[in-house]
């Protein structure tokens, strides 16, 4: 009688990260609240309801919260097997978006269902970051190689970026870029591939902001400007942004201000006064201007080393997974956060020109809420394998030192 090999069993998820997560999504819930209910009280156009955006990232929330217990208990594995049809229908939403898709701020990157919005380019992060994980660890070594290993994924990432491009929309496109960079990193490509990549890529950025600036470009954004020029405008501001604080410098000159006025212990929740029509989406790309002016240095203080926690958490969950596929996968998805909450903190702080992207769990935005639950509970699920109670401590060891090749 043949017998099976019984299967190795799992351990349990990580319940730091499945707290620190919740209260992450808890906090964006009653920041969007405290951002948006002054605005949409009095609109005619949110029938006059406090609670209108906070209740449709209330569902989100709710659903992102099962997508994300339902990934956890799925191994971690069976997502390699799924990364092809995945990546491929990803690849089918972004053809289409930039076709058929609705216009917001001078980007196609929306399909409408009904009240509710879908962005494939926040889908397109999660099944690159799978689809790149998959590809490199099954590679190996080979990744080091330039015409069997890098080319074929630089060709992926290049195709993803140029479709998000043509939306068009700068933010994501960086912060797909910069995933994808320390996913092909951290699998062990060679640093003189991905040093001229870094340089062809910051050339190229250069002559199009450039070119744009000289001759104009199609495409216009919420402030009547267009293409290059509008990018070029971000960048001006970004260096001055009181030189035009009624034109290219308003935005961030309001952000400032918001962040300046919360002092030390801040204004107290609910009690800002930025978010009353002067801060733009104070409840998306602004949000952490509005924490800043209710919460104070002390609040905002206390949240950034919660959510920097939230991240080294995730990173270690990665680095002590034995499999080279799991371990690429958690460094692409805090990576990905990383990256992006940078991005947002950054821009809304003048310390980098701003790109419009949402700050994770805590903006407003059905699509970018669950694709990162969906992510944490990947996360969850790697962390299982981390913890699996037959796992014998020396694997770890060995891993997180000879994982990478040797360059």
């Amino acid at each position: 009688m043949k017998t099976t090999k019984p299967q190795p069993k799992r351990g349990t998820p990580d319940f730091q990260l499945l707290i620190l997560t919740l209260l992450l999504v808890g906090f964006g819930l009653i920041m969007v609240f405290s951002s948006s209910s002054s605005l949409t009280v009095f609109s005619e156009k949110f029938s006059y309801d406090p609670f209108y955006f906070s209740k449709k990232q209330l569902i989100f929330a709710v659903l992102g919260t099962f997508v994300m217990l339902v990934a956890m208990n799925i191994n971690y594995k069976k997502y390699k097997k799924l990364f092809i049809p995945v990546f491929f229908i990803t690849m089918i939403l972004l053809i289409l978006v930039v076709v058929l898709g609705v216009a917001t701020n001078g980007a196609s990157s929306w399909f409408n269902l009904g009240k509710l919005g879908i962005q494939p380019s926040e889908l397109a992060k999660i099944s690159t970051i799978v689809y790149l994980a998959a590809l490199i660890s099954k590679k190996g070594e080979r990744i080091r190689q330039w015409k069997g290993g890098f080319f074929p994924v630089l060709i992926i990432v290049g195709v993803v970026a140029g479709l998000i491009m043509l939306q068009p929309d700068l933010g994501s496109t960086f912060i797909l870029v910069a995933t994808c960079g320390l996913i092909i990193y951290a699998g062990g490509a060679s640093m003189k591939h991905i040093t001229a990549c870094i340089s062809l890529v910051a050339l190229g950025l250069v002559l199009t902001i450039g070119i744009g600036s000289l001759f104009g470009s199609s495409g216009g954004d919420a402030e009547g400007q267009t293409g290059s020029n509008y990018k070029m405008g971000r960048i001006e501001a970004f260096l001055d942004p009181f030189k035009d604080q009624s034109g290219t410098g308003y935005n961030l000159v309001q952000s400032l201000i918001a962040i300046g006025q919360g002092g030390v212990t801040g204004a107290g929740y609910g009690e800002g006064v930025q978010k009353l029509h002067y801060l733009p989406n104070p409840y998306n790309d602004f949000i952490f201007s509005v924490i800043g002016e209710e919460f104070g240095f002390i609040g905002t203080t206390i949240f950034l080393m919660l959510y920097l926690y939230f991240i080294w958490r995730g990173i270690i969950i990665a680095l002590r997974c034995p499999d080279p596929f799991g371990t690429l996968t958690g460094i692409g998805i805090m990576g990905l956060i990383a990256i992006q909450a940078f991005i947002n903190i950054g821009g809304v702080t003048n310390t980098i020109p701003i790109t419009g992207v949402t700050l994770p769990f805590i903006s407003y935005g059905g699509s970018s809420l669950l694709v990162m639950m969906l992510a944490m509970g990947i996360m969850l699920s790697i962390s299982r394998e981390s913890n699996r109670p037959d796992k014998e401590e020396h694997v770890k060891s060995v891993v997180k030192k000879d994982y990478r090749p040797a360059r």
